[in-house]
């Protein structure tokens, strides 16, 4: 090996790394949900290559409004997928869709896009 392999192998590993720990380990936007005079937890989430805030902190046993605005037109981004409350919703491109939930099991339930490249996670204390 000649010091050009080296350095394109050593770059590529590192480069590598950088995106595990991008997706695996880096620190997520955490937002509690604000709770309305009705009683109903609500958050604004923006899509635009990711969920903004990936992460919501919910209380269990009171209803949750989750509001996606889609930001973009990319394919990924135009279905949302919650499998462990059943659902499954076509997000339009510049509209905001509301999903609503009654939460009753504490636990951390994810949420991706129809391809599983985006991901966020609803914490349910």
């Amino acid at each position: 090996m000649d010091a050009a392999e080296i350095l394109v192998t050593v770059g590529g590993l590192a480069l590598a790394g950088l995106v595990l720990w991008y997706f695996f380990f880096s620190t997520r936007q955490t937002v509690a949900a604000a709770a309305s005079p009705s009683g109903v937890q609500e958050v604004a989430i923006t899509v635009k290559g990711g969920y903004s805030p990936d992460v919501i902190e919910v209380e269990r046993g009171k209803p949750v409004q989750l509001n996606f605005y889609r930001a973009e037109e990319n394919s990924c981004s135009e279905e949302l997928l919650m499998p462990d409350f059943g659902v499954r919703r076509d997000l339009p491109a510049f509209q905001t869709t509301q999903i609503e939930l009654l939460p009753q099991q504490p636990g951390r339930f994810d949420f991706t896009c129809g391809m599983g490249m985006l991901r966020g996670s609803l914490v349910v204390k």
